[in-house]
């Protein structure tokens, strides 16, 4: 594949997609802080992603559906941009769920530790 400005673009456009993504869950993350003050901290972070979980698969699901049908019927110059996208999508979602949420969980563990 080459690397040109459509394949920046898509690079650019999958950025601010998994940044989406991942406010997303921690905005939940705070509601639940604010709600449930009585519950420990692996049990909110555990039930905001949980209850953000679905619209997010069904989110990155239905995009990847568009983006496959483009990059299978769409003409040769746009099929860079939508492989970047899909590869985009999919890593955005992983990276969102698996990645950042353990990463904040286990950061502020230990600064919740520390404080205490």
């Amino acid at each position: 594949m080459e690397i040109n400005q459509a394949f920046i673009a898509a690079i650019l456009t999958v950025i601010g997609y998994s940044l989406n993504d991942t406010v997303v869950v921690f905005d939940r993350i705070r509601e639940f802080r604010l709600v449930n003050k009585s519950w420990e901290f692996k049990k909110i972070v555990d039930g905001a992603l949980n209850s953000t979980l679905s619209r997010t698969l069904n989110t990155s699901f239905t995009t990847l559906v568009v983006l496959l049908a483009i990059f299978l019927f769409g003409g040769e110059s746009i099929k860079g941009f939508m492989f970047a996208l899909i590869i985009g999508v999919i890593v955005g979602t992983y990276s969102s769920v698996f990645i950042a949420t353990p990463v904040m969980y286990e950061t502020l563990k230990k600064s919740l530790k520390k404080s205490n």
